[in-house]
């Protein structure tokens, strides 16, 4: 299946002022990082389809989303989820910025306390169908909730440390916000970041295009900008290397 660039306003420049850096994975120190593979960004049902719609349809992010899981687990490499949850007590904060104020309006991610899991089920906050088997396999690390869109407020950074691991493959949702800000931090944490174009998707609307926006942040921070295809077709390799 291909993942070649869908919109020419997505290709890379021709000729770019950004150096290329060499960047080879390494399956005994890399792990496959998803931020909210969730239903409230993923899926028709979601409280952002509307704006998300065209870039994840655009992108096959969920079928290349779904591509990424499977050749990880193949390749036996970590796979860790950095999850988005509000609780009633992050909806009585005295200040938000725009981006957190949406959220709160759309009631995304919400669930009902940190303890229960009741009305959880099929609710936004939910996995997106598609990807259940994947991540309740007993194998997947879920991390506790990031609460705007960075890594600063869980345990990610700490379940990578504690595998050992100093590169990531990132993927998920959203572009430039969730995504871009664990790879701002994860490369000030000095680990080497590829982070996958079609596997993630941005909102559009009078602002802008976001998932434009992402890609340019992108080119400039991350140590490669692959797509699902490549990143499928290396694991591949490198799982039959290691045999």
């Amino acid at each position: 299946m291909s993942s070649e660039i869908s919109n020419a306003r997505y290709a890379d420049p021709e000729n770019p002022a950004l150096p290329k850096i060499d960047f080879n994975l390494d399956i005994a120190r890399v792990a496959l990082v998803v931020t909210d593979p969730q239903i409230d960004f993923l899926s028709p049902d979601g409280a952002t389809w509307a704006v998300f719609q065209e870039s994840i349809t655009e992108q096959r992010t969920v079928p290349n989303l779904r591509r990424l899981f499977v050749a990880a687990k193949e390749a036996d490499i970590p796979v860790v989820i950095s999850p988005h949850y509000y609780y009633p007590h992050d909806h009585k904060w005295d200040f938000t910025a725009p981006g957190e104020a949406l959220m709160h309006k759309l009631r995304m991610f919400n669930r009902r306390d940190p303890l229960s899991l009741e009305g959880f089920a099929c609710s936004g906050a939910d996995w997106l169908p598609e990807f259940k088997d994947l991540i309740d396999d007993g194998k997947t690390i879920v991390c506790s909730p990031h609460k705007i869109a960075g890594p600063q407020t869980n345990d990610t950074i700490f379940q990578l440390r504690k595998k050992k691991v100093d590169q990531v493959i990132l993927a998920g949702m959203a572009a430039n916000f969730c995504v871009e800000s664990h790879l701002r931090d994860f490369v000030e944490h000095g680990l080497e970041v590829a982070v996958v174009r079609d596997a993630t998707a941005g909102s559009k609307i009078p602002e802008g295009d976001a998932y434009a926006a992402a890609l340019l942040n992108f080119r400039w921070l991350a140590n490669a900008l692959l797509t699902t295809d490549e990143v499928v077709a290396t694991l591949g390799t490198m799982k039959a290397a290691a045999v």
